[in-house]
């Protein structure tokens, strides 16, 4: 062989494979280590020192800090990861369900619902509801002071 040292003859397969392994775990030591620290903040049951104490205890001695807080509170680590999920899919489905209704035009009972809290405020007379409700049953169109300021008629 020359002088020349070829990396390939240096460093066999199997060396490779070992070096992966411990890099990968290395990585989802990390990991598990990022999401303990969460969970203590997230935890609303710990209180201000108990979260000092197990971030401290973490970031102190890290291996045995998360080794046991996975053994004392790695159940509820669990329930609140679900809590969490759970809470985040309702607002989502809570916004897209109020999207959808600001979207969508108004039927003729809505028109008619606002009508009768409009007369009821005051903001229409009698008169003005009964020809703003023929308009929206027969289909001619919406009422004709929709959004209007209050009438000053009296009654």
């Amino acid at each position: 062989m020359s002088a020349q040292t070829y990396l390939a003859y240096d460093y066999p397969a199997l060396s490779v494979f070992w070096s992966m392994l411990v890099f990968f775990l290395w990585i989802m030591w990390f990991v598990l280590l990022f999401r303990v620290v969460v969970d203590i903040f997230r935890d609303d049951a710990l209180g201000g020192w108990g979260k000092a104490g197990w971030t401290v205890f973490v970031v102190v001695l890290p291996f045995l800090g998360v080794f046991v807080y996975l053994i004392a509170r790695g159940k509820g680590m669990g329930r609140r990861e679900i809590e969490q999920a759970r809470a985040q899919q309702q607002a989502v489905d809570d916004y897209i369900r109020q999207t959808a209704q600001a979207g969508a035009p108004a039927t003729r009972a809505d028109e008619l619902a606002r009508l009768v809290d409009m007369r009821a405020h005051g903001d229409i007379t009698d008169d003005e509801f009964r020809r703003a409700k023929e308009l929206v049953l027969t289909g001619s169109g919406a009422s004709p002071r929709t959004g209007a300021a209050p009438s000053t008629t009296a009654r």
